[in-house]
């Protein structure tokens, strides 16, 4: 059985789903007023059509492990198949698409807002190697508009296909008051697994290894919050047509999230083979940009050293920092420029591995590699990252300057 996206949901009674409607009485005390939850701003019906409106792509993400259908109260997943696992590790994470979806409002577009969420969350768990295997979402809006939610769980399906994880239900709940009738957010977590002697990570990582890059598809679902202010700045519409994205700037910003995680997969199943490991981890590029997020997988004592002259800064990324005139410490620790997922290789498979991930379509190159730390690269100030969101670990020294 599988929770479907239902509105009933009281904001101020989280665990009802159906209630009695209140009577309150008017001001002179003698003539009752019916107060409904439909006047309260909470349409049950709306809810129930979005769900009619979407049965059909959630359904088309189901692997054989989901059990049931679309309505119940709670998602089933067979996991029956962990059995033959000698020692299998649950992996989990959750995430939302930040202020993204503000752009998404602007143009009344949405059916792309789904897939960013998808990206965000499945790409983490593939980090260390985990294949992730069912999720879910949550919606809230200020009003319920069928179509609209429709669309947001479409994507959020596509997304789930392009993973092959399967999407086992959600939440759509309608908070009146709380987000005007065109506002909503959405989250979702995911849950993935992964053989216990195969888990990548800080670990695996050697002096020698070498630092794979893989083009991202546009600005992803970071750094918004700075996108935004600048193209403000600049009194730039979002129907502006710019010679540099062949679109226009609104269609450009709505470039959903590349999703790297079959492809990770894959070379890992390709270069991994029971004790001998060609991938030793890899880094989701997301908020903090790229060495921060780096640094997170590499162990005390060793450096990634990344040349910023083996790729180029796609046409959005420099047309914001020139709009912004955004210095460029501050955009390397916000956007991903270009890179949006890197893997950190044994270098006797690296030029194999370029190989395969640029035959999935991932455009791949080699940036760097990892090193003892240098304790006077410390001094190159902003350009050295150690240790970043709480991870005490290694570090990235970013050298060069942008190819043109």
């Amino acid at each position: 059985m599988i929770p479907n996206h239902l509105v009933a949901k009281d904001p101020g009674n989280p665990g009802s789903r159906t209630e009695k409607e209140p009577t309150a009485m008017s001001g002179n005390d003698q003539q009752p007023t019916s107060i409904t939850y439909a006047g309260a701003g909470v349409d049950v019906e709306a809810g129930d059509r979005a769900v009619e409106l979407m049965k059909g792509a959630i359904k088309a993400t189901h692997t054989s492990g989901v059990v049931g259908g679309v309505g119940g109260f709670a998602g089933l997943f067979d996991v029956s198949f962990l059995t033959g696992y000698k020692k299998p590790y649950l992996a989990t994470s959750t995430d939302g698409v930040g202020t993204k979806v503000a752009i998404a409002q602007k143009l009344d577009i949405h059916d792309t807002i789904g897939q960013d969420l998808v990206g965000m969350v499945v790409d983490d768990i593939v980090v260390v190697g985990a294949k992730p295997l069912f999720m879910t979402d949550y919606i809230a809006t200020g009003k319920v508009v069928p179509e609209r939610i429709a669309d947001i769980v479409r994507g959020i399906a596509e997304g789930c296909k392009l993973a092959g994880t399967a999407l086992v239900g959600g939440e759509t709940a309608e908070h009146p008051g709380l987000l005007a009738e065109d506002e909503y957010d959405v989250a979702g977590a995911a849950t993935g697994v992964i053989e216990a002697d195969q888990l990548l990570g800080p670990e695996r990582v050697r002096a020698g290894d070498v630092v794979i890059g893989m083009a991202s598809s546009g600005i992803h679902s970071n750094g918004y919050s700075l996108v935004r202010r600048v193209i403000a700045h600049a009194k730039w519409e979002l129907e502006r047509e710019v010679a540099e994205f062949g679109k226009t700037l609104g269609e450009e910003l709505l470039v959903p999230t590349r999703i790297y995680t079959t492809a990770c997969l894959d070379l890992a199943g390709e270069l991994n083979d029971g004790e001998n490991f060609g991938v030793h981890g890899f880094s989701h590029v997301t908020g903090g940009g790229l060495a921060a997020n780096l640094a997170r997988v590499l162990p005390q004592g060793l450096m990634a050293r990344v040349d910023r002259s083996s790729w180029a800064l796609p046409a959005v990324f420099s047309t914001i920092a020139q709009l912004g005139n955004v210095p460029q410490p501050d955009l390397e620790r916000t956007l991903n420029l270009g890179v949006g997922m890197v893997a950190v290789v044994d270098p006797a498979v690296a030029d194999r591995a370029v190989n395969l991930l640029n035959k999935a379509g991932m455009g791949a190159w080699i940036m760097g590699g990892v090193e003892n730390i240098d304790p006077s690269a410390a001094q190159a100030g902003l350009d050295y990252v150690q240790g970043a969101k709480g991870v005490d670990g290694g570090a990235v020294l970013m050298t060069g300057n942008y190819a043109k």
